[in-house]
């Protein structure tokens, strides 16, 4: 039995490097794509469900923890659209995916039921994060300092006068 040439080859170019790295981005976004749907059909239906629940009476406590978990879901849904964009993960969306599951976790305990201990393992964990947000933000004003001195053929050692002068972090939130 002859083996056709032209598909021994085309069939080995398939695992190629690039040819397989290629196909495996494609399969990956597949995959995100398939998430996106299916995140944003859950959202629809929570949504729903919380219109209805507005029909009977007020539970403050469920309606806040339904509206903070829309929230969740949106930033999961937005980290996944930054994600096909840009084929990178957003720390920053990440982060505040975080923060917002932290928090809605102890607004749907209730602050009095939570104890103690993990009490204090959410506000070191808060901490930590709005710790990783400032960070973000100043290292991204540090980043571009340096494309400013390297733009412009600056003087390094003019580097203290720019950095005195350099805007504060508040105008630079996410």
């Amino acid at each position: 039995m002859l083996i056709n040439p032209s598909l021994t080859r085309n069939f080995f170019s398939l695992f190629q490097r690039d040819t397989l790295v290629k196909n495996l981005e494609k399969i990956q976004d597949f995959i995100v794509i398939s998430l996106c749907i299916g995140l944003f059909c859950v959202m629809l239906i929570r949504l729903g469900e919380m219109f209805f629940s507005l029909l009977q009476p007020l539970d403050f406590q469920a309606i806040t923890a339904d509206i903070l978990f829309i929230l969740i879901l949106v930033e999961l849904f937005r980290l996944l659209i930054i994600y096909l964009q840009e084929q990178r993960i957003s720390v920053g969306a990440a982060v505040e995916v975080s923060l917002v599951s932290a928090l809605r976790e102890i607004i749907v305990e209730g602050v009095i039921e939570v104890p103690l201990e993990k009490l204090l393992g959410v506000c070191a964990f808060l901490a930590v994060l709005g710790g990783l947000l400032y960070l973000r933000v100043w290292m991204s004003t540090r980043l571009n300092l340096v494309n400013q001195i390297d733009q412009s053929k600056i003087n390094p050692s003019h580097y203290l006068e720019l950095n005195h002068n350099f805007p504060s972090t508040e105008q630079y939130r996410i």
